[in-house]
């Protein structure tokens, strides 16, 4: 099966001043590797320049949502992107950590008020894993880039809307 394509209909300059950082596990390094690649090389097509693309790591996704809270609150970025591999073992610990990186990631979106980008693969095996980083599965990295970028143009258009002085509708009229 051949890998997804990863057609973006977001423009060449999307990205184009913006500032981001990624917040990536070390754990399942040869994977994460790849998807940090991923996102950085679609983030630079995008227009975003290397310097404005800061990467932290942290020692596992369990990690993930406390470092990307305090980017939140100390660096000025427009998304974060967190990116980790979290594979199923004999026991159900995976879903312990799973659950909370998911519920983790969310919460500091929320607060945030700007993107904040769930990466973090949840497989059964680490041939999944790779095979969703770059492999036939596609290529959760680009995936999350995009989605980064996506999501900072549609909350612009809903600010840019809102400053219109519409009747507080995104789109629609109620």
């Amino acid at each position: 099966m051949a890998a997804p394509k990863h057609k973006s209909d977001l423009p060449k300059n999307a990205a184009q001043g913006k500032r981001f950082a990624i917040v990536a596990s070390r754990y399942h390094d040869e994977v994460v590797e790849d998807l940090i690649d991923g996102a950085v090389e679609t983030l630079e097509s995008l227009g975003a320049m290397a310097a404005d693309i800061h990467t932290i790591r942290v020692p596992g996704s369990f990690e993930i949502p406390l470092a990307a809270h305090a980017v939140a609150q100390h660096q000025k970025v427009d998304a974060i992107l967190c990116i980790g591999v979290i594979i199923k073992g004999e026991t159900r610990h995976d879903q312990y950590i799973a659950q909370e990186v998911a519920r983790g990631i969310s919460q500091v979106g929320h607060a945030a008020g700007f993107p904040v980008i769930f990466g973090v693969l949840t497989t059964d095996t680490l041939d999944q894993a790779k095979a969703r980083a770059g492999g036939s599965r596609g290529h959760k990295g680009i995936e999350a880039a995009q989605t980064a970028v996506a999501m900072i143009q549609v909350l612009d258009q809903i600010k840019s809307e809102g400053k219109k002085g519409s009747s507080g509708t995104v789109g629609f009229e109620i």
